[in-house]
């Protein structure tokens, strides 16, 4: 029955669900990663019918007991909870692509719990821990939805991210799979192979310009990190971190054990984990997200066809973390708004059977 159930699901989505539309001018994925990083993030909430969730501030636990700060919103008679966070740079205050989730996901009945992830926003307050891209992680979102059963809320659980936070996501369906609370999870272009898409970057004509503003993201992650816990962190290293790699290299690395970044991105590759999902996964992928390079694209489809547990939506257009629908696409779908990666998500989440 589940064979069946999920095999189904899997064609659903390699046909109707692929068939994805942008407006006109965003059918470039660099334009569209573009459009989404400088002007939607300013009209997001003209854009959303859905009003913000009450949430309450939680202080978690996570692997090696570091705290994690997050939000919690459960409305009455929850058929479930979806607890996501976000990509490689930001915090819960300026991550409007989280918080339109959060909007909808309580709209739709589910509690929602979204959290700060290592060395992000107000846990990097908490804690001098640093990012470890999924390897603990992963068992941050178990930590974290263990904690909010307590608070109430209720199973079925959804692991959930995008970006980076995709990545870190997979890692959190991966150190579940024998839990018995959680359904599975859903991400929107996770990174998936850290070593190839950084190299892609670093050489490509555009891309390079796109890796030093992350660069420049993380390194003012690193001071406000030393200005929290001074202590931890060299000044000297901070300034050294010009680049995504010089970073890691310079104040992750070594914290976990890597002799080289080549070796912690292997280490850390979400690819590798598909052929171990068990739980119910959804990954949406853009053949024109210009951050990832494209020859991960066949390694990704082989991944989720000899999988009958993931479901694999592969656009033509999307860009990275854009998937702005036009409005015959919106029509087509039954959508209320221009976000089409979260209502695909909650449309699936809605549809897959927990049991």
């Amino acid at each position: 029955m589940f064979n069946s159930q999920r095999q189904n699901q899997k064609q659903f989505s390699t046909t109707k669900l692929s068939n994805y539309l942008p407006p006109r001018s965003l059918q470039n994925g660099l334009l569209m990663t573009l459009y989404v990083a400088f002007r939607a993030n300013k009209i997001w909430q003209k854009n959303i019918i859905e009003t913000e969730p009450f949430y309450q501030e939680k202080i978690f636990l996570g692997a090696q007991e570091v705290p994690i700060y997050g939000l919690v919103a459960i409305p009455k008679q929850a058929k479930g909870t979806i607890i996501g966070t976000y990509g490689i740079t930001g915090d819960l205050d300026n991550q409007w692509f989280l918080r339109i989730l959060g909007r909808k996901a309580y709209a739709r009945g589910y509690a929602v719990v979204l959290f700060d992830w290592r060395g992000h926003g107000k846990t990097a307050s908490l804690s001098p821990t640093l990012t470890s891209d999924g390897l603990y992680e992963g068992e941050d979102f178990v930590k974290i939805a263990g904690a909010a059963k307590e608070m109430g809320c209720p199973a079925p659980f959804w692991f959930t991210g995008y970006s980076l936070g995709g990545q870190l996501a997979l890692w959190g369906i991966k150190s579940a799979l024998n839990h018995p609370d959680l359904a599975g999870g859903a991400v929107i272009c996770p990174s998936l192979d850290s070593n190839r898409s950084l190299t892609y970057l670093e050489q490509h004509p555009v891309g390079k310009y796109v890796e030093q503003k992350i660069a420049q993201s993380l390194k003012q992650l690193a001071l406000k990190l030393h200005s929290y816990h001074p202590n931890d962190f060299d000044l000297a290293a901070i300034n050294r971190a010009n680049s995504i790699r010089c970073f890691d290299h310079e104040l992750v690395i070594n914290r976990l054990g890597f002799s080289s970044t080549e070796e912690y991105y292997e280490a850390c590759n979400a690819l590798y984990l598909l052929p171990q999902l068990t739980k119910p996964t959804l990954i949406l992928y853009a053949e024109d997200d210009p951050l990832f390079n494209p020859a991960i694209i066949p390694d990704l489809k082989q991944a989720c066809d000899h999988n009958r547990a993931i479901d694999l939506i592969l656009t033509k257009y999307g860009g990275h973390v854009g998937y702005i629908s036009n409005q015959t696409c919106q029509q087509n779908y039954g959508d209320r708004d221009c976000w089409w990666a979260w209502n695909r998500v909650l449309d699936w989440c809605d549809q897959t059977d927990f049991n």
